[in-house]
């Protein structure tokens, strides 16, 4: 269920609350010590007011799917580490017909805030990446970009998509109302999924409003309609 601590919380308010427990319901062993790659924009700067956020979860046994060997996403995908279920791919900052992206900011996320972290979003270059990419055009330090998403994240409760992946006749809007079972505060139109061109489910994308509220996703971000069939991969 979405904290109601959100329902009249900016983002500064939000910054000012405690966070909780943020590993889900999965294995999850957090190495002793983690290596921070520098990461290079890989498009231009987009400066622009903000208008909303997108929570993107990443369903990591199919990101995972062609990457078990892959030293670049060892942490989340070769095993050794756990098994992990639904994670954050990213919290991003949205504009009017456009994103803000690759703001200036020299801070670097520091290896304590990945550990940290990684239970929740299980790859140190993908944090790097998110910050640089999408939170310095939120707040001014990697610990508060960090502090908001981990806040988003504790405040749901994860659909079982393991139990769903066994349904024959799954669909978006099957996928849309566990979600919406498990967080009852939420819209479904609130609720946005990517899946591939070959029907696997890719990510869950959770749409807020400025004020960090749910609110209506736009047409791209709330991906398939509801009709579309939709498998789930469970891993090997």
């Amino acid at each position: 269920m979405l904290c109601r601590a959100f329902r009249r919380a900016p983002i500064l308010a939000i910054l000012a609350l405690p966070s909780l427990a943020h590993a889900q319901a999965y294995q999850c062993r957090v190495p002793s010590t983690v290596a921070v790659p520098h990461v290079r924009p890989d498009g231009p700067q987009r400066k622009m007011p903000v208008t909303g956020y997108t929570l993107a979860l990443s369903w990591s046994p199919e990101f995972c799917k062609p990457r078990k060997s892959s030293p670049a996403h060892s942490t989340q995908c070769s095993g050794r580490n756990g098994d992990f279920g639904l994670i954050v791919h990213g919290l991003w900052p949205d504009g009017r017909n456009s994103w803000p992206q690759w703001c200036a900011n020299p801070r670097r996320v520091p290896p304590a805030e990945v550990r940290r972290n990684l239970c929740m979003m299980p790859s140190a270059r993908i944090q790097a990446t998110e910050w640089a990419k999408h939170g310095a055009c939120m707040v001014r330090t990697p610990e508060a970009y960090f502090k908001v998403t981990r806040i988003l994240w504790d405040g749901l409760r994860k659909p079982d998509l393991d139990r769903l992946s066994h349904d024959r006749a799954l669909t978006a809007g099957k996928i849309r109302d566990a979600f919406v079972l498990a967080n009852p505060d939420w819209p479904r139109s609130a609720v946005g999924l990517s899946i591939n061109q070959r029907g696997w489910l890719e990510e869950l994308r959770l749409c807020y409003g400025k004020n960090f509220m749910p609110t209506a996703c736009n047409r791209q971000r709330f991906g398939p309609k509801d009709g579309t069939n939709v498998k789930i991969w469970r891993g090997l």
